[in-house]
């Protein structure tokens, strides 16, 4: 595919076989998206009869519904419509010259939505995270927290979903196998006051990051996504600049709900990056398309997968190739 670079090519061997296709980190993105690769390729492959298809208003048509259909957006797939129609009409054109072009314009419409964590300039890295119920929220919060301990980073966990006993417990067993520190509250207190506690602990005791779980809810509870507010001011009392990070974990399974999730999201809590987890699970993976381009929120992380070491920062040129490279 025309867009993908040399950046792996190299004269060491070992650096050549990584660079292949189903190996190391590439290869695990690939197998996330196995499902959304699958129904992608099956639903474009589907409008070829012959070795080479013909390219008119019918062929245009038929391709724009199958994009739309894979929750791409209509932004996306009007622009590969238009790009197809503008460089073949009138000529037949083969499959895998219409994955390129797929790819090389879902690796545009994200090149500028990823980017690192944000990190403190000084004093501990706050990190706020929101999200539905059921989005892999306490799950990802986990996952971060053992990445930054396997980089030899003081982690604290706030349990601020304090309606659910069931979060606290999961959240409270993942720190001790972790090997990190968690602030907790008594079911139903305030999670504003398990976000203050756990941010001035932070300070005080100069962790390096601070990662804050809130509970769930839905982007239609303003009462509760008013709360979210509160917490962010209670946070910047011990740290101004904080938080440092507002990550909103988005469940790739929701489809277009999660286009809802964020815009609802976005207003009230002041997102910063979103998570798309559960990648593995769902045929939807374009979904991110849309959303980048509603919201111009930063895609920084996705989960691949169910293990604890199952997240990985988020590549776009990576991610367009594990969603249409071939099996």
């Amino acid at each position: 595919m025309a867009f993908w670079n040399k950046k792996n090519e190299s004269s060491n061997p070992d650096a050549a076989d990584s660079a292949k296709p189903g190996s190391g980190f590439l290869g695990s993105i690939r197998a996330a998206l196995q499902k959304t690769r699958s129904a992608l390729n099956t639903d474009i492959r589907d409008l070829w009869k012959s070795q080479g298809e013909l390219v008119n208003d019918e062929f245009l048509k038929k391709l724009y519904a199958r994009l739309i259909q894979s929750d791409m957006g209509t932004e996306a797939a009007g622009k590969i419509r238009d790009r197809i129609g503008h460089d073949f009409r009138a000529r037949k054109v083969r499959f895998d010259e219409i994955l390129s072009i797929i790819a090389d314009e879902i690796h545009s419409s994200l090149a500028q939505g990823s980017g690192a964590i944000r990190m403190a300039e000084s004093g501990p890295t706050i990190i706020l995270v929101v999200g539905v119920n059921g989005s892999g929220k306490t799950t990802t919060i986990a996952k971060l927290a053992n990445r930054f301990c396997q980089q030899g980073k003081r982690v604290l966990l706030g349990a601020g979903d304090t309606f659910r006993a069931a979060a606290v417990e999961q959240l409270t067993i993942w720190s001790e196998r972790i090997g990190c520190e968690i602030v907790k509250g008594e079911r139903g207190a305030d999670p504003g006051t398990v976000a203050f506690q756990a941010s001035k602990r932070a300070v005080e005791e100069d962790f390096d990051i601070c990662i804050l779980d809130t509970a769930g809810r839905l982007q239609t509870q303003s009462s509760l996504m008013q709360e979210l507010s509160k917490i962010r001011r209670v946070i910047a009392k011990h740290a101004p600049e904080a938080p440092h990070e507002v990550l909103l974990v988005l469940d790739a399974t929701a489809g277009q709900n999660a286009i809802s999730q964020a815009k609802g999201f976005s207003d009230a809590a002041g997102c910063t990056g979103i998570v798309l987890a559960k990648i593995d699970g769902s045929a939807k993976g374009g979904v991110i398309v849309p959303i980048h381009h509603q919201f111009n929120l930063p895609v920084k992380l996705i989960g691949t997968g169910e293990k604890i070491d199952d997240i990985a920062d988020f590549d776009p040129q990576d991610f367009a190739q594990g969603m249409l490279e071939g099996d």
